[in-house]
């Protein structure tokens, strides 16, 4: 009977050093998983570090996770993954919740999950809300709702400065790229873009 915990951070620049932290009091983990960049919209079967828990656990052990979305990418990926788990009589354990059991645990987790999946969902409406507000405003007056003149980031250099640099100095695209501090497909589309205008 092992202590199993399983981390997931979604992106690179996040650690599951705070996961760690939080779940460790008073337990000794016999063996760690974690996924570490991956997006909670890949299903949990489908995570690398997931995948190799379920080939560990056996009977008995408990898997330890620090929130309910840890678990799946919504609501009913959530609750697959705990059934899988308590089929083979594993035991899940969420932090700030504790040890789900079949029954009033699933439908708990259930709840839970659905929250999550709401929640998310909430975000990504006020994402999109704000660049809406911010695209109309741009239009409008040049600024964006927070004083900013573009959505994206600041353009490096202009179009047309560049193809007239590269041309004037007789420089290759690469040579244009380093100047401008660019890629090199964006110096070629720039070029490009202003050869068709021309023509």
């Amino acid at each position: 009977m092992s202590n199993i915990a399983y981390y997931r951070v979604s992106t690179n620049g996040q650690s599951t050093e705070a996961q760690r932290a939080a779940m460790s009091h008073g337990i000794n983990f016999d063996k760690e998983f974690s996924d570490e960049g991956v997006s909670g919209g890949i299903p949990a079967l489908h995570r690398p570090g997931f995948n190799q828990l379920m080939s560990y656990v056996r009977e008995g052990d408990t898997v330890h996770v620090y929130a309910v979305d840890r678990l799946g990418r919504d609501a009913i990926d959530v609750q697959m993954t705990i059934k899988s788990l308590l089929a083979r009589n594993v035991t899940v354990h969420v932090r700030g919740l504790g040890p789900i059991a079949a029954g009033v645990g699933e439908l708990i987790v259930a709840v839970l999950a659905q929250v999550a999946e709401m929640e998310k969902a909430r975000i990504a409406e006020r994402t999109s809300a704000g660049r809406s507000l911010a695209k109309k405003s741009l239009t409008a007056t040049g600024l964006t709702h927070r004083g900013k003149e573009s959505l994206g980031r600041p353009a490096k250099a202009d179009a047309a400065a560049v193809k007239m640099w590269k041309v004037e100095n007789k420089k290759s695209i690469s040579a244009t790229a380093r100047h401008f501090q660019l890629s090199e497909s964006t110096v070629k589309r720039y070029c490009a873009a202003k050869l068709s205008n021309a023509a």
